[in-house]
């Protein structure tokens, strides 16, 4: 048999000169006899071929993860979101370089991760970097599992990002946003567990936490060694110094001259900062990466000492006070036409005293700043109030002069003459333009100058206008002065009259013709055809504002491709904003497309209507009217709590009047008293004095606890009161008290006093109940997230306290704020506010926080309002128009038929603390004079006989507060009781039980 292996003449080759000296033979059974030649072969692993070989393979696999890395890259960086994908039905050709399969992977990327599909590339380059250098990957299966787990963490800290970073409004081509449909959910996720736990802080612990994550999965993806790594950030920040630089070289060679350049109206889209603005054309091939590399070189300079422009920063940020110049740098001159800015500037009005119109609108503010139609379009007024709106902004000119409502068009007849439109091309049938809504501010105590300063009677604003106090209003006829009907108000309170209000303007305009609504209809299915989306407009519905297009689309067209498209769509239109959303229960999606002629809800067409006169709520608002022209109500009562956002100028303030004065027109002081809490002091101090009221206006945090917490504790009070009366809810409470006191019983309630020393029974006795009618109380929060950051721990606690038990009682919350974040609006927050509206916002993100879905970007402010109710489908809404006048003329009528009865209970936990600080920053004997003798003889005793002493200690012994603890230590160091505190806060006893005459009767030694 075969004993002996002669090894190939190919390795014997490659073996050393040292083993080829010895015989080539080896013996291939282990155990047999060889001779001396016989040779000996090394492990496998160990020998030169298995090294070669490994390091070959190595290479090979390198090469084949490069190209996936390449791949990758290349479909990325050539993404199209129109090329078709599994998410895009289209016929048209991919541009992707990698075609139809390149489109298809860099469309799920983009969906699933967002900016994260870049991810990917960079693990498999640092993969092949390791290979190629002949290094092996520890730990494969290790490194997957982190590559697969450090994708969704990448997308879920860009996520967190975008939901949390204020103003972060970057265009993207997706829906789903920077972080992707994977890095949004989990981001919600976070945030909703952190913002439970921590509160307002839940926003910055999130991105503490996914930062924590990266740091973890990152290193242990890649596998790259310390060395490398310090390679890889010096490299990075090569990469960031080379455009810094560049930049500032060319901002030093760029003349001053070549900054500054105007505009011209119809050049096509917003300009910001001299470029244009993103997210408004086609995105073209390859739209992520060059936007992402070139961002630097493609933003135009701006001038020593200010920020240079972000494309993060789309408007000013929600803590900053807009101004005049919101979308520029103060420093730069606003590129504007001289012809538009001589128009701007005309006349005038020559003779107030005969057009009642021009004293209408006296005080109206012109903006000679704000001129061009391009920085009209992104302007944002310094007050959040429609009524300092200036009245020559106009989002978007169209074809044909710009139709405004009759009363603007007698006033701007009389006061300055005609000036022509700007022209531009519309691409819709109709021929007017948007127009601003009439705006009106009364010359008040309260009313502010453009300088910041109040304007006095007499003062002259900018522009010639003198500034004079409200002229009483006349009723208009056929408006006699007189309660509303359907008023459920005692017999001893009248209601304000609806005369007290602006008269209706002449309603000559009307809506767009059925010939131009399907004109409008057939060009909106070929801008959708143009952008590959197949359907038919099957229905349409004009309303005051906007009209509604239902779109039912082809088989396979997704809604979430159509609601992507809406500023495209707005775009080609050459409209301000389209809002596309699905309709609940039909198979269709429908598109709101801006009227050219907008107009103007008035709150005396709301009361006058009868869905008002029939209203029966307990608590009833007037919203405003939906698309359709309808006035839509709502009940407070039902709610129960309303929470309202909305950035500066979106007419929140507006709508918070409008939602109080309906409340005043239908309720008495004894059926509703409201508490209004207004830290920015210019909002709701107009309501000062009116009997409604059970406290002055509330301007500070520290008082605004305090009032807050009075709420619980009155909430708490009733439901005491109607356990006793075995009722569920105020309404049927007061039902209760109005039937006894009508029949004349005393109710009682038993109570246990005690046992009988003789029997031993318990005894009762009979207590009356007392018949006292409790009130609704309303509160209103005008500006939540000024509370939040001063206050946040104590002002949440309240207001979810509030929230989850004060319905029964009858105690509401209408809380509002101009910043709708996650730490402002936590989650539990949201959890117990179902009912909510939105009118603008900066961006989707903030529509998502507010309402849970996107939408509320695309409004057209000015009232314009997207209203949920009980978490319900979401309705759109137009909110009435209230001038400062009107709202001034009510308020002086409610003054003038009662004073206020004021609760002082409200704020006696303020005035407390206040009296405590004062008497202990006071010191010496009054301070002493102030202290209770017999608890400050106690707490004597107490740390005498402990040979303890400290605050904490007296606090919790006695069950006293801190600050009146704190008193007593320090009355007890003035009198030499107890020592200074040392260097650690220690403090010894210095009196003895014989000094205080405690050892006579000590228990402790009469054992």
């Amino acid at each position: 048999m075969l004993s002996r292996f002669r090894l190939p003449a190919k390795l014997r080759a490659i073996l050393p000169a040292s083993r080829r000296s010895h015989a080539s033979t080896v013996d291939p059974f282990p155990g047999h006899d060889m001779a001396d030649d016989t040779l000996d072969i090394p492990a496998w692993h160990d020998s030169p071929f298995s090294r070669i070989l490994s390091a070959r393979m190595m290479e090979i696999l390198a090469i084949i993860l490069l190209i996936m890395a390449l791949a990758i890259a290349a479909s990325l960086f050539s993404f199209n979101p129109h090329d078709p994908s599994f998410n895009t039905a289209t016929g048209t050709e991919p541009t992707n370089l990698l075609g139809r399969f390149g489109a298809t992977i860099a469309d799920g990327l983009m969906q699933l991760l967002g900016l994260a599909g870049i991810v990917p590339v960079l693990v498999l380059l640092a993969w092949t970097w390791q290979l190629l250098r002949h290094h092996h990957l520890d730990l494969p299966l290790l490194r997957l599992v982190a590559a697969a787990l450090f994708c969704p963490a990448a997308a879920m800290t860009i996520g967190l990002l975008q939901l949390t970073v204020p103003g972060l409004g970057i265009a993207w081509p997706t829906s789903s946003g920077l972080g992707g449909e994977t890095g949004v959910f989990f981001a919600q996720k976070l945030l909703n567990l952190v913002s439970g736990e921590t509160g307002s802080m839940g926003g910055i612990l999130s991105i503490l936490i996914s930062l924590a994550i990266l740091a973890v999965f990152c290193p242990l993806s890649m596998g790259l060694q310390g060395r490398e790594w310090r390679s890889v950030g010096r490299g990075l920040s090569a990469l960031v110094r080379l455009p810094v630089r560049a930049l500032l070289r060319s901002r030093r060679a760029t003349p001053e001259a070549e900054r500054h350049v105007a505009y011209p109206s119809g050049s096509g889209g917003p300009i910001r900062h001299g470029r244009p603005a993103m997210g408004n054309a086609p995105l073209p091939s390859g739209f992520i990466m060059r936007n992402l590399s070139r961002q630097a070189e493609r933003t135009a300079p701006a001038p020593t000492g200010t920020t240079p422009w972000s494309p993060m920063q789309q408007g000013a940020a929600p803590w900053q006070k807009p101004s005049s110049a919101q979308t520029q740098p103060p420093p730069r001159p606003d590129p504007v036409p001289v012809q538009e800015e001589d128009a701007l500037q005309a006349t005038q009005p020559e003779d107030e005293a005969d057009n009642p119109y021009a004293r209408m609108l006296a005080h109206i503010r012109h903006d000679p700043g704000r001129t061009s139609t391009v920085q009209r379009r992104h302007a944002e007024e310094t007050h959040d109030d429609i009524s300092g709106a200036p009245l020559d902004i106009q989002p978007q000119e169209l074809s044909g002069p710009a139709q405004q409502p009759g009363f603007l068009k007698r006033f701007m007849a009389a006061t300055s003459p005609a000036t022509g439109a700007g022209s531009g091309s519309s691409g819709m049938v109709e021929e007017t333009a948007y127009n601003a809504a009439p705006t009106m501010q009364a010359a008040t105590d309260h009313a502010v100058g453009m300088n910041g300063a109040p304007a006095h009677e007499g003062s002259m604003q900018p522009g010639g206008a003198s500034v004079m106090p409200p002229r009483p209003v006349p009723p208009p006829p056929g408006m006699a002065p007189g309660p509303l009907p359907g008023m459920t108000a005692p017999s001893a309170w009248l209601p304000p009259s609806i005369g007290l209000l602006n008269p209706l303007p002449d309603q000559n305009e009307t809506g767009p013709s059925e010939e131009a609504l399907q004109a409008n209809a057939q060009m909106l299915e070929k801008v959708l055809d143009d952008y590959g989306v197949q359907g038919t407009i099957t229905d349409y519905r004009a309303g005051p504002v906007v009209t509604l297009y239902e779109l039912e689309p082809a088989p396979g067209v997704r809604s979430s491709r159509v609601i992507g498209l809406a500023d495209d769509i707005a775009r080609t239109l050459a409209v301000l904003s389209v809002r596309i959303a699905t309709v609940p229960g039909r198979n269709v999606i429908g598109i709101e497309v801006p009227n050219k002629t907008r107009e103007t809800v008035y709150f005396p067409e709301l009361l006058l209507s009868p869905a008002w006169k029939e209203n029966r709520s307990k608590l009833p608002l007037a919203l405003g009217k939906d698309i359709a022209g309808e006035p839509i109500m709502a009940d407070l009562a039902r709610m129960p709590h309303l929470l309202v956002a909305g950035t500066t100028g979106s007419g929140k303030s507006v709508g918070i009047n409008a939602m109080i004065l309906s409340l005043l027109y239908r309720l008495s002081p004894e059926d509703c008293r409201l508490i209004m809490i207004d830290p920015k002091i210019l909002e709701l101090s107009i309501y000062d004095g009116i009997p409604h009221l059970m406290t002055p206006v509330v301007t500070e945090p520290p008082k605004a606890v305090s009032a807050l917490k009075w709420a619980v504790q009155e909430m708490d009070r009733r439901y005491r009161l109607m356990a006793d009366h075995g009722v569920r809810n105020i309404s049927s409470y007061n039902d209760r008290i109005r039937h006894l006191k009508a029949s004349g019983e005393t109710p009682t309630r038993r109570i246990q006093t005690g046992y009988d020393p003789e029997t031993g029974r318990p005894v009762f006795d009979e207590h009356r109940l007392p018949l006292e009618h409790l009130p609704y109380i309303v509160i209103v929060i005008d500006e939540m997230a000024d509370l939040m950051m001063v206050a946040g721990k104590e002002i949440e606690a309240s207001v979810l306290r509030l929230a989850q038990k004060a319905r029964a009682a009858g105690v509401h919350v209408i809380m509002a704020t101009q910043r709708p974040s996650v730490d402002v609006i936590t989650g539990t927050i949201k959890a117990n506010f179902p009912t909510r509206i939105s009118f603008q916002v900066t961006n989707k993100y903030d529509s998502r926080t507010i309402l849970g879905e996107q939408g509320a970007e695309q409004l057209l402010g000015r009232g314009d309002m997207l209203f949920m109710q009980g978490g319900a489908r979401i309705t759109r809404v137009h909110g009435p128009f209230i001038s400062d006048e009107e709202v001034e003329a009510v308020v002086a009528d409610l003054r003038s038929k009662g004073s206020p009865v004021y609760n002082t209970e409200v704020l006696a936990d303020e005035q407390e603390e206040e009296e405590a600080s004062s008497s202990g920053k006071g010191g010496g004997k009054g301070s002493d004079e102030d202290q209770d003798s017999a608890l400050y003889e106690q707490a004597t005793e107490l740390v005498v006989r402990a040979q303890r002493a400290s605050t904490s200690f007296v606090q919790r012994h006695l069950r006293i507060g801190y600050n009146r603890a704190a008193n007593i230590i320090d009355q007890m160091e003035r009198e030499g009781i107890i020592s200074a505190a040392n260097h650690v806060g220690k403090r010894d006893v210095l009196a003895t039980k014989a000094s205080l005459g405690l050892d006579r009767h000590d228990p402790d030694d009469e054992d």
